[in-house]
Parts: C-alpha cells; structure tokens; sequence
C-alpha cells in the first residue's frame, strides 16, 4: 500500500482528554475516530490491526473443529426472560422497543441464543459435543466508557459456546479452550497470564480470567510469581485448577495470602463453565442410552478490540508504536527521502513491487513531505521494519534499515537488501 492511496490521518498532538498513552496513539496515528462517548470509528490503520487478529482467531478456531457462525446483535427480550436474566442483567443491557412495542435488546453476550439454538437443533447424545464461535459487535451501555477503546460501549467481541454429555466431558472441553486461548495469545506476542475468576452474572463454578501485565492496567491480579515463567499451553486440568494466581474480587476469599504479588493488568478474555444453567432454564434436553439429559454447557469470550490497545500500552516509547510482529498492520514501512530524485524513486518503486510480489505486508511513503514528517509517521505509526531510501543511497547505493524496536540500524547494498529483509522478518520480534 501507498501512503498517497491509504488514509493515515495522523495528528501531531495529544488530544486533552485522553488517560492511556494507547488512546493516545490509537487516535494520534489515525487508527481510530471517537464518534461518540465509548463509539469508535476503526480507521483504515487501526482495521488492519482488528484483521489481523480476527485471522488468527479463525484460523485457530477452525484447526481445533469449532464452528463458526453470527448471530444477531438485537436479540429478544423473551430468551432472557427465560434465563431470569432481563431483570438481572443490569443497566449496561441496552433496551429497546420496536414499533410493534415488542421488547428487545442488543446482546450483550450470546448464552441465551445459543442454547435456544441448541434446543431446536441437537435432539441426540451422538450430536454432542458441539462447539460454535462467532465474532460480533457488541453493546454494553458502561456507565462511565473510558480509557478508548478500552472500555467502550460498542466493541467487537469473539464468543464460543460448548454444548457436552456431562460435567466430565465439559471440563475436558474447558480444558482445551484454556490451552487454546494461550496458544492464541502467545501466537498474537501477548504472554497473557490466566487468573481464577468469579463467575458473576453469567453462572457457574468454575472461570479463568485471561491477563496481560501492564503497569497502566485497570485491573488487578494477584499470583505466585512462579507463575511469571510458566508456558500454560500444556497445562491439564488439574493444573489449571490449582494455579495460585486470582483477580482481586476472588483474591479476597483466599486464606494463606503470604506468597502472592500484586500486579496492574488488562483483562483480554474471560472463560465460563456453566453446566446446565441455560439448558435447564430452557428444558433443552438431549435423547440418551438412559434415557433423557441436559448438555453441560460452557462459555468462552475474547475482546477482539481491546487487544490492540493492550498490545500498544504494552509496548511503545516517547515516540510512538512499537507493533509486534503479529499485530503489526504492515511488516515493512518504505521511506523514500528524496522523493524529487528519479534514481531513489525508481529504486523505490521496484523495491515496492518486489516486496509486494513476495507477499509481505508493506506501506511505503511516497508523499512529498519533509523527511522530519515521514520520520516522525514512521515512529508514530511503529512498524517493525523500517527501510530509509535516503543520502547513501546516491553515495553508496546503500539503504539503511531500521529496527523500531530498539532502533538498530544496518546500511547494507541495494541488492542484498530483500533478502537481508526477509530474513529478518523471519527473526524479528
């Protein structure tokens, strides 16, 4: 992509009512547009971040045989009513009435609908398990939205649902979704640390919360450092549920609180085994060898777009971004500072299309501005990769890369520089 094709609307300084160095950036380096209080605009920058993701959580989702699908975000009051939930839920629920004076809502979370669908569809025990997933905007009317996008009223979220014989086979499957929330994250560079939960609104017994320590973090968690070091990918569920490490409403029940650390976190997903609190409120039952039973049922969320403004407080500096490689909209970011020169313009542009034809992710800026601006976007915006076509180039025939991450810069060749680039790509983190 071009810089004179792709909208970047970046601005030079802080908005005054922002609190998170993230809700700095993401607006500073044209990612977002607040429309409203806790409703963003994801511009083009910021929706190739939310892609990235969205990928990601498909393709993991599909490798492990978990059914996509989308349901509707304006659901009806009479599922919730069902549940006991309608009157429960709280103010965040956004109510509304349609012009037949039917009364809905926008969801919330989906438990309700997916067992509705559940009832009407899985008649037998050889139809279980069952697995489903979607990637929905959801609305939640927060009291007080902040922090960006963060905490905002209409956000996207990805929710799976599991449908199981009995509590054993639930738990088996509670146990995959753990394991496959820390391969996602650790594949996304985000070393999210899991956390007993409360259960609260949603029901059941058993719930992991899933953190990423940062010292600007809204929440706060408590664990064994031990567990700083731990890879949990291969975790069993014993394991899982013995981890010594709590979100602060559950730490309070915890009697020997002699090892445990405080730390500043933000909450990225969260997972629910329910058992049959749904299926029972909706009589949904299952023919049997034995006869009739209820599906033991669970729930697993993620905040798709809280997770790049968690990467961002996570990892930036005084000047702006620094993407991990996964997250990251492009790989490479193509500086052309001397745009009025034919050779380094030529060169940039066969440079451009090679990139492009290996497909690898690049912008490269062909704007005619100072080379101050196109540095300082650079910065701004924090792609991985920066490859300068500037003054050694007419010396030299020479390019100049450079690390964002820790700004380390290597001259090298014109011709060797793909395949200098390439490799690493390959290595950088």
């Amino acid at each position: 992509m071009k810089f004179s094709n792709f909208f970047i609307p970046t601005l030079k300084e802080s908005p005054s009512d922002v609190k998170m160095r993230s809700h700095d950036l993401m607006i500073r380096s044209g990612m977002i547009r607040q429309e409203t209080s806790g409703i963003y605009s994801w511009m083009p920058l910021g929706y190739r971040v939310l892609k990235k993701i969205i990928d990601k959580v498909e393709q993991l989702h599909d490798e492990n045989g978990i059914n996509q699908m989308l349901m509707p975000t304006i659901q009806s009051s009479d599922i919730w009513r069902i549940s006991n939930r309608y009157d429960t839920y709280g103010k965040e629920m956004l109510r509304i009435i349609d012009r037949n004076d039917k009364d809905l809502l926008y969801g919330p979370t989906n438990e309700e609908m997916i067992t509705a669908i559940g009832k009407q569809y899985i008649k037998s025990y050889k139809n279980l398990p069952r697995k489903f997933y979607h990637i929905q905007t959801k609305f939640r009317d927060e009291i007080r939205p902040r922090f960006g996008v963060m905490r905002a009223r209409e956000f996207i979220m990805k929710d799976a649902y599991s449908f199981d014989i009995d509590s054993d086979n639930g738990e088996k499957t509670y146990c995959e979704f753990f394991k496959l929330y820390i391969k996602l994250f650790n594949q996304l560079g985000i070393p999210v640390i899991p956390v007993r939960a409360p259960s609260g609104e949603i029901g059941g017994n058993l719930s992991h919360e899933f953190h990423l320590i940062v010292s600007s973090g809204e929440s706060e968690i408590f664990l064994d450092t031990k567990l700083l070091d731990q890879s949990f990918e291969n975790f069993e569920l014993n394991q899982i549920l013995n981890l010594d490490s709590y979100t602060d409403d559950y730490y309070k029940e915890i009697e020997n609180k002699n090892y445990f650390e405080k730390f500043r976190s933000i909450e990225l997903g969260h997972i629910f085994l329910f058992g049959t609190k749904y299926s029972s409120s909706f009589n949904f039952n299952v023919d049997s060898e034995n006869g009739k039973l209820i599906p033991y049922m669970g729930s697993y969320g993620i905040g798709i777009s809280r997770i790049p403004a968690a990467a961002i407080e996570m990892s930036n500096d005084n000047k702006g971004i620094i993407w991990p490689k996964a997250l990251s909209p492009f790989s490479i970011h193509l500086i052309n500072v001397n745009i009025d020169d034919s050779e380094c313009s030529e060169f940039c542009e066969k440079f451009y299309t090679e990139i492009k034809e290996r497909n690898i992710d690049i912008i490269y800026d062909d704007r005619n501005e100072r080379p101050g601006k196109k540095f300082s976007d650079a910065d701004l915006i924090g792609i991985p990769l920066q490859v300068i076509c500037g003054n050694s180039f007419k010396k030299d025939r020479e390019i100049s890369i450079l690390k964002r991450s820790n700004k380390d810069q290597i001259d090298i060749g014109v011709g060797k520089a793909i395949e200098k680039i390439i490799e690493m790509i390959g290595c950088n983190e």
